[in-house]
């Protein structure tokens, strides 16, 4: 009782009632399925699913799932020792690039910022790639991975079409946006399609390889998701969705002209349908080169010189917002964003770490393109490898518009790709053997 007592005072909400009845469950899943307590803590600070129903916020899911698969991990490791852990030559580069991050904090022009961000985004980042990379080894844990991302994406997708079609929590007019009145990272149109975008690779691949209602299911999902990024608005997003479904169809369309030329049609389809030219930024509305676009190309003229200034370290993880008035040429009154995954990261790792992102970058592409050509594997893994290579391509190109060098969507790639692999080659031993 007394338990329950200090409990209902540090978290006084009817949910707390659920929360206790389900936590013996609750202790079970964590010490049995350390793969669900690290899924779950990605799937909520990714996705925000917290924050699409706001009284869930209470409740502070994420810390309770990130407790929750260290405690799992540490079990399954250290007291039962099931958990299997390896090594490779692509772990060396990308902690390579995480020890650069790390040691550009402590070089970083705002240091409090730096370390801010580092302690609470990119460390938990970094350290989740590393463990899903290690879980993910069956190829049901691939597809369950899938089908997650899958419906967590079709849930943001829910809510951004509810705020459309209510005209509430939107931006320049009409595009939307989530929990922009309370902060929420969803709040800002072109983070909320680089989210919408990232389960657009799975839905597809579930889409084509799947069978029965499972199929259904995908059919509705991708329309959800296509639809809430057209409502957001953002040129990065449809470029990524162009990529996306242009993975999938290269690997089908044997006539490429005329591959190409359907995709130009729909890309224009695309634009018109979002209704790009209504934009307040960005619009017909806007002669010449567009304020939109004039603003993004000076924010990269202030990230290339930020880097020219500290070609090593840059000016520090998440410190491009606060150098932005002594490093543009052009300055309106306000600091900007880079809106951009490639500046973002010269900017705040300099040369050194966009040169050392680019050579991990090329090798998970290699890898993964590799993975996904092996046609004699099991369907599930086929599936996901097909997904993941187009949905990583698609944040690739997505990355010309929209800032994701620090954030989830590149490194979960990164994690699914090295779990790819080691599951491919475990086969391979297992029947050799």
């Amino acid at each position: 009782m007394v338990l329950i007592a200090v409990a209902w005072y540090a978290l006084p909400t009817p949910l707390l009632a659920v929360a206790l009845a389900l936590l013996p469950v609750a202790i079970w899943l964590m010490l049995n399925w350390p793969f669900g307590m690290v899924l779950g803590f990605v799937l909520l600070s990714f996705f925000r699913l917290h924050e699409l129903y706001p009284p869930l916020m209470a409740l502070r899911l994420p810390q309770l799932f990130a407790l929750a698969a260290l405690v799992s991990m540490a079990w399954q490791l250290l007291v039962i020792r099931k958990m299997q852990i390896y090594w490779n030559r692509d772990f060396n580069w990308l902690m390579g690039f995480f020890v650069l991050c790390a040691i550009g904090v402590l070089l970083a022009s705002n240091r409090s910022v730096a370390m801010a961000y580092f302690n609470g985004v990119f460390s938990k980042i970094a350290l989740m790639t590393i463990i899903i990379a290690w879980l993910l080894r069956a190829p049901s844990d691939f597809k369950q991975a899938a089908m997650a991302f899958i419906i967590a994406g079709s849930l943001v997708a829910m809510v951004a079409l509810s705020n459309a079609a209510a005209g509430i929590e939107v931006v320049e007019g009409n595009r939307v946006t989530i929990g922009r009145s309370f902060g929420s990272t969803l709040g800002d149109p072109n983070d909320l399609a680089l989210v919408l975008l990232f389960p657009l690779g799975f839905t597809l691949g579930w889409l084509l390889h799947a069978q029965g209602w499972s199929r259904l299911v995908a059919l509705v999902a991708l329309v959800l998701l296509v639809m809430a990024i057209l409502a957001t608005q953002s040129r990065g997003g449809l470029l990524g969705v162009m990529t996306v479904v242009g993975v999938f169809a290269w690997r089908r369309v044997k006539n490429k002209t005329l591959l190409l030329l359907v995709a130009g049609v729909a890309l224009m389809v695309l634009f018109a349908l979002a209704g790009i030219d209504q934009r307040s930024s960005g619009g017909a509305a806007e002669q010449g080169i567009d304020e939109s676009a004039m603003g993004r190309i000076y924010a990269w003229q202030a990230a290339f010189s930020m880097a020219l200034h500290s070609p090593v370290s840059g000016v520090g993880l998440d410190n491009f917002y606060a150098n932005y008035y002594f490093y543009s040429s052009h300055w309106d009154g306000k600091n900007h964003a880079v809106h951009s995954t490639w500046f973002g990261i010269l900017a705040e790792t300099g040369f050194v770490g966009l040169a050392l992102f680019i050579a991990v970058l090329w090798r998970m592409v290699t890898r993964i393109i590799s993975v996904a050509n092996i046609r004699a594997q099991h369907p599930a893994t086929l599936m996901v490898a097909e997904s993941v290579l187009a949905g990583l391509l698609g944040t690739v190109v997505s990355g010309t518009f929209l800032t994701q060098g620090f954030t989830w969507p590149f490194y979960i790639f990164f994690a699914l790709i090295l779990a790819l692999r080691q599951s491919i080659n475990q086969q391979n031993s297992d029947f050799a053997k």
